[in-house]
């Protein structure tokens, strides 16, 4: 007799494991459609499980798994941003870019509904979290600048970088991903230091910052 194929045992996935998997499910479905045109169901399809299942590990529904889909899309963003403050700036921000430009990529489309609002599933809990990767991206460049006690000048000035890079960003998707990542990257690092030698034309501590960019460089 020819044997037969055994079939894969199921395995039960732990809580932590079921949750991530759903998780990652809804975060594949919103990169490519607003949330408001996902449904429970499409989720539950997207991770081979049933509905009811999606219930019992987000009992608030879509609301509450969204909100967890954009808590856990916000910590890979704020990771891009966290890179060893070794060596000189630019290379850093650079790679930096690298990764929060790949994520912008892979979510493509769905990346203004995901991160930037305009949402009917948007609330202030949502509009906090997309906020709070904001403030994270400015403390981190701050400190890659080494600094502990910024001006208002100096952190406006940051912000102000971080929110170009949002625009440029929705932009660039709009623009059917041109110029090419590359190309976009070095633009907007270039960005950033004009935007620090402007300033520091205002402001002494941005000034020292600059000079020791030139000295760096």
């Amino acid at each position: 007799m020819t044997p037969q194929a055994s079939t894969p045992a199921y395995r039960r996935l732990s809580v932590t494991e079921r949750r991530r998997q759903l998780l990652e499910a809804a975060l594949s479905l919103f990169a490519h459609r607003a949330p408001e045109e996902v449904s429970l169901d499409d989720v539950a399809e997207a991770a081979g499980v049933s509905r009811p299942l999606v219930y019992r590990y987000f009992p608030g529904g879509k609301q509450q798994l969204y909100e967890a889909a954009l808590g856990s899309a916000a910590e890979e963003l704020r990771q891009c941003f966290d890179e060893p403050r070794q060596g000189e700036l630019v290379p850093r921000l650079t790679r930096a870019l690298d990764r929060y430009l790949a994520f912008v990529d892979e979510h493509d489309a769905g990346f203004s509904a995901l991160l930037q609002g305009g949402s009917v599933v948007e609330t202030s809990r949502t509009t906090a979290i997309v906020d709070g990767v904001r403030r994270a991206a400015a403390e981190h460049i701050l400190g890659h600048l080494g600094v502990t006690d910024p001006g208002p000048r100096l952190r406006m000035t940051v912000r102000m970088w971080i929110t170009a890079v949002e625009a440029a960003s929705l932009i660039w998707l709009d623009e059917d991903k041109q110029p090419p990542t590359v190309e976009l990257r070095d633009w907007l690092v270039e960005q950033f230091v004009a935007l620090l030698s402007v300033t520091a034309v205002r402001d002494p501590q941005t000034a020292a910052l600059v000079a020791g960019l030139s000295a760096d460089g």
